[in-house]
């Protein structure tokens, strides 16, 4: 008589555990998302970071730290310093994006070092930023909204434009490309001409 063994599955872990829900904003998600955000209290600020934050794939840590001085306007370039050990690299600032810098810095009247600060005088929290966040996510009606939505996004946006994987790995500051795979997985662009 064979001994059977008993093989329990991991409560944890189902058969499609590494599927996940959408989490981002297509195109026209994130143009309502965008403008809702310059309805807020600090319309300048709000809208410029949400706008970095999806540009720039920005963690909301990495936005948070942000200081002018990343900021270079005259080469339109901005020093993005990546947290969780992540390869910092320096992108280009789109046009819309210098537009919107140099309004808020305009309004600003302070000399505070950070980019991104309170009414307080001090660096946005990320609390701050998800409060912020949220709270647009519920005048637009956008379900399951935090400030990684942006980043993941951003991915997503990379990926349908055809970018390269690698590209778009080291525009996110990806060290492992397993991360930066789930984008290039399921955009959408990839199977346009199956029908055609």
């Amino acid at each position: 008589m064979t001994k059977r063994c008993n093989v329990k599955s991991s409560q944890k872990e189902t058969t499609n555990f590494h599927e996940k829900s959408k989490n981002y904003l297509s195109d026209s998600e994130i143009k309502i998302f965008l403008k809702a955000s310059k309805k807020t209290r600090y319309p300048k600020r709000n809208y410029l970071l949400l706008l970095m934050m999806y540009h720039h794939g920005l963690r909301v840590s990495e936005a948070v730290a942000l200081k002018k001085s990343d900021v270079n306007l005259k080469d339109s370039r901005v020093w993005i310093n990546r947290l969780k050990g992540g390869l910092s690299t320096e992108h280009p600032i789109s046009g819309d994006e210098l537009r919107a810098i140099k309004r808020y810095l305009n309004s600003r009247e302070d000399n505070l070092p950070w980019l991104f600060v309170s009414e307080r005088g001090i660096p946005l929290t990320r609390q701050a930023v998800s409060y912020i966040v949220s709270t647009i996510g519920k005048k637009t009606n956008i379900k399951n909204i935090h400030p990684h939505t942006l980043r993941h996004s951003c991915g997503f946006y990379l990926a349908n434009m055809g970018y390269d994987l690698r590209l778009i790995q080291d525009y996110l500051g990806h060290r492992d490309p397993k991360h930066t795979a789930q984008y290039t997985r399921v955009a959408s662009k990839r199977f346009e001409k199956l029908w055609q």
